[in-house]
């Protein structure tokens, strides 16, 4: 049996209310001693400590800095080894690109380039109106590639999406993507045989688009990763038996929610307005997943106030999250993004459960030093899923 039979055996489809509020790379390391998270001014969330279980959590494996989807995948509870999924299938989803059989999608970011050399990876992060225009002159230039259809497909700010249709597309192809600055470009190559001539396709379209925006100071290439086909995952209503909604403003983490069967909410772009649609569906869904993106873009700017600001933002809605009565209210992220480093990180993630049955009293703060020391130690994201459940009255004894 693995881990969803088992869990499917024993979820009885009754029970609490559960919101996993997940700040996207909360975690962070100290700058003159403190961490953001320690910066910020967090009443609400340092009061809830005081009354909750603490502990940090290992995304993948200890030593291993996942990307946004297997950190995600994990707090779900599916193994992100074993259910390893490509970005690019995630931010399809999310802007609601139909995907079909001999479809392949990939997650692109447009860059900025010199001398071969990537200097920025988001193009200065341009506004989502500007990336937009530049999708469309991509469109109107580029419609097919040795037989392979074409499609672009505008995201939010430097982001967007490609989608490649032949029937003989293997995504078994690495990123077209050197994922830091400074570095020269990465090029697509196959990861098996066979995905040879998928790759050669996607580095002839990486080279038409830089001779199509060449003359523009910023945008003038573009970093394509996440090649991926449609895959198919257990899904998250049949396997806990819940009714989940997902509140995220960014279109990957609108896509990971839709994958694993959850139904994606219509929000804005603010924190407020997700509180907001968590209020006006609160009797529909047994479980939300409330999503918040900008202290993860905010740690890989290296913009430490920033961060902070973010942070308290979403503390000051924390009162009127537990004014709608959750039984078990989760607060974590889905990996680190040190400021410091710029970048996604293996170190461990802060997390914080609220329920009727903790362990309270021996945290006085939210912070990833007071997590290190908490009631629930450290532990593999994996199994948040079933401690939400658990705390939520909605598992029953396992064996004799």
């Amino acid at each position: 049996m693995d881990r969803h039979e088992v869990i499917k055996e024993i979820v009885t489809g009754s029970g609490g209310k559960i919101v996993l509020l997940v700040m996207d790379g909360l975690g962070d390391l100290p700058n003159d001693g403190k961490t953001p998270l320690m910066k910020a001014k967090t009443p609400n969330m340092d009061s809830l400590a005081e009354k909750s279980e603490l502990g940090q959590t290992i995304p993948v494996l200890y030593g291993i800095t996942p990307g946004s989807g297997p950190g995600h995948l994990a707090l779900f509870g599916y193994d992100p080894i074993k259910y390893q999924i490509g970005r690019g299938i995630l931010e399809a989803l999310g802007i609601g690109i139909e995907v079909g059989k001999d479809d392949m999608v990939a997650r692109g970011n447009f860059a900025t380039i010199k001398d071969g050399v990537i200097v920025d990876r988001r193009a200065g992060r341009p506004p989502t109106e500007e990336s937009a225009r530049i999708v469309e002159i991509l469109k109107n230039n580029i419609k097919e590639i040795d037989g392979v259809k074409i499609e672009f497909y505008p995201g939010k700010e430097h982001r967007f999406v490609v989608k490649f249709t032949a029937e003989w597309l293997d995504d078994a192809i690495s990123d077209a993507d050197p994922q830091k600055e400074g570095k020269p470009m990465e090029w697509a190559k196959a990861l098996k045989p066979g995905a040879e001539k998928t790759a050669e396709v996607v580095n002839k379209l990486i080279r038409k688009i830089g001779e199509i925006l060449k003359d523009n100071p910023k945008i003038n290439w573009a970093l394509l990763r996440g090649f991926s086909k449609y895959p198919k995952l257990p899904q998250f209503p049949e396997v806990y038996k819940v009714r989940a909604g997902a509140i995220a403003t960014y279109p990957m983490y609108r896509g990971i929610a839709k994958l694993v069967g959850m139904e994606v909410l219509q929000t804005g772009d603010t924190i407020e307005d997700e509180l907001e649609t968590l209020k006006s569906h609160w009797n529909d869904y047994d479980f939300f997943y409330f999503h918040v993106k900008k202290t993860d873009s905010y740690g890989e700017d290296g913009k430490f106030n920033e961060k902070v600001h973010v942070i308290e933002e979403t503390d000051a809605i924390i009162p009127e999250i537990l004014n709608l009565g959750p039984d078990v209210l989760v607060i974590t992220g889905d990996h680190s993004t040190p400021c410091l480093m710029k970048s996604h990180s293996w170190h461990p993630v802060p997390f914080l459960i609220h329920s009727k049955f903790v362990r309270k009293g021996l945290s006085k703060e939210f912070n990833e030093f007071e997590c290190a020391r908490g009631t629930l130690g450290t532990f593999y994201a994996l199994d948040a899923m079933t401690l939400m459940l658990a705390h939520a009255g909605r598992l029953e004894k396992f064996g004799a």
